[in-house]
């Protein structure tokens, strides 16, 4: 499916009148819902207004608390599509320790959150649990507040309890994979992989470089696992990179090995430096789009390399109804093929996408950290035609807003609500929560929520690599040292990276400085 971006709606469409349009749209299958703040609340069926409607808008021309004059309603919808791509984060990592800055470009701070555990509570079957809750943007940050809505599946299945996958690997066999942590690494990928996989799994195997080239159809794993090791380690890298061709042959096995009640999903291994045939993502995949359609063949991206094809990656995956990871080493290789890998194979939600409406009467102003390219036009966010994102078990997905109360505000926040579609019937579910400003008052740092405070300084540290400032974040000295003592608290290897990293980053940087909260109109902030 097709997903419709609000850049042109959110400048002259999503008015007061749009928004309530938008929430008295058509019935859905409501589920039970949920908010940290307010404890657990359920919606019947019914015809729309599973979001609360916002406040009168403004009208035209009346002044805001900042003197600046309003020409259009402000917006109180915030909408977009789920994502749980972490590649972003990975390469950031591989970067950081080359000697290097990122460049702001392929730092998506969504990516960077969800990095990392967050501890919320999940839900027995499909679907996902909303948590939201928040803390004060430390005493740098005035008036404003980080917001966080975490939304959760079930967890994982125990590896004999998942259903079967038939996996079409497609590997880069290029020149450029011949440096050293490419086609290695893919290589000791596959093969961690093959061991963890079940014997009535399946596996094809696809090389591209100039050309593509099938090493390997579908086979059963039962007694095959020395002839997939003996096709795997022949490989070796030449020529170009023809990604389109690669994926145009990896999507034609799939469907020629479709295995009826598996999981069937394309494994793309690049550093997707693509220089020959098509190099663009759209066109690569408008060639492969039935077997999208008819077979429900996802794409699952791995990428590689030190110089590695960030945005055609994330583009592909995303028009590909998949995600995307990266991996640099063979630590992380076995936490995606082996620690992971139920989460990478399955899906418990399709076309995922997330509302928060909130109060005007208690916000003036917000704003969504990350989610750039996933924005979804509000009116759109009942629309199963447009795409969201798709959830696989064990998976989190988290957003942060800076959020900007009303002087003296008291009450509702915002109702944060999340649609997906049945992997398997493609019935609608809703399930929401809500957070009110008694949920956010507290302090952030040094306080007993040490999952938030971590979502906080990736957050940050994120929108310092872009360049960016939020308000109340710290100097990247300051957040090296908070994320070390959240490291200590949490024995949470990965935070302890994460503090490494930031180090890494302030020394290159030469020493950071503080963020600021600015001065904007009302509503939603770009």
């Amino acid at each position: 499916m097709e997903r419709r971006t609000g850049t042109y709606t959110k400048k002259y469409l999503r008015t007061w009148q749009g928004a309530l349009g938008v929430l008295l749209a058509g019935g859905v299958l409501l589920t039970g819902c949920s908010g940290t703040s307010t404890g657990n609340k359920s919606t019947a069926d019914r015809r729309g207004g599973a979001l609360p409607a916002p406040g009168p808008a403004a009208r035209d021309g009346a002044e805001g608390r900042d003197g600046l004059r309003e020409s259009a309603p402000p917006d109180y919808l915030s909408t977009f599509a789920l994502d749980v791509d972490t590649a972003s984060y990975g390469y950031a990592r591989r970067t950081l320790a080359d000697g290097g800055l990122p460049e702001p470009s392929t730092v998506r701070p969504e990516e960077f959150v969800n990095s990392f555990r967050q501890g919320y509570r999940r839900p027995d079957g499909n679907g996902f649990t909303v948590n939201v809750d928040g803390a004060r943007a430390g005493d740098k940050g005035g008036d404003w507040s980080l917001v966080r809505v975490g939304l959760a599946t079930r967890a994982a299945p125990a590896r004999d309890e998942r259903p079967p996958v038939a996996l079409t690997f497609v590997v880069d066999i290029s020149g450029s994979m011949a440096e050293a942590g490419r086609l290695d690494l893919v290589k000791k990928s596959l093969d961690l992989l093959t061991d963890e996989l079940r014997d009535d799994d399946s596996v094809s195997l696809v090389t591209f470089s100039d050309e593509a080239e099938t090493l390997l159809p579908m086979t059963r794993l039962r007694d095959h696992r020395g002839r997939i090791r003996d096709r795997v380690d022949a490989m070796e890298p030449t020529d170009s990179t023809n990604v389109g061709a690669g994926v145009r042959r990896g999507y034609e096995e799939a469907v020629d090995g479709h295995v009826k009640g598996a999981n069937n999903r394309v494994v793309l291994l690049s550093d997707a430096l693509a220089n020959t045939g098509e190099t663009d993502a759209d066109a690569i995949l408008e060639r492969i789009g039935s077997a999208r359609r008819e077979y429900g063949i996802t794409l699952f991206g791995v990428g590689v390399g030190s110089d590695y094809g960030d945005a055609l990656m994330e583009r592909l995956t995303d028009q590909g109804d998949g995600h995307t990871t990266y991996i640099s080493d063979e630590e992380q290789a076995r936490k995606v093929f082996v620690d992971q890998l139920p989460a990478h194979l399955e899906l418990t939600a399709r076309d995922a996408k997330a509302q928060v409406a909130f109060d005007r009467k208690t916000v003036e102003q917000f704003r969504l950290i990350g989610y750039e390219d996933r924005k979804v036009a509000d009116e759109d966010f009942r629309d199963d035609r447009v795409d969201g994102g798709e959830v696989g078990p064990g998976h989190t997905v988290t957003a942060l807003y800076a959020v900007r109360l009303r002087p003296g505000a008291s009450g509702h926040v915002a109702t944060a609500t999340v649609r997906w579609l049945d992997p398997r019937t493609r019935a609608p579910h809703e399930r929401r929560g809500t957070v009110g400003t008694g949920a956010i008052d507290g302090p952030l740092w040094g306080g007993g929520a040490k999952r938030l405070q971590v979502t906080a300084v990736a957050a940050y540290f994120a929108e310092a690599l872009r360049g960016e400032r939020l308000p109340g974040a710290p100097g990247l000295g300051e957040l090296a040292s908070w994320a070390r003592k959240l490291a200590s608290a949490t024995e949470d290897d990965s935070v302890r990276k994460l503090a490494t990293m930031i180090g890494q980053a302030e020394r290159l940087k030469g020493g950071s400085g503080d963020g600021g909260s600015g001065d904007a109109p009302e509503g939603e902030l770009d």
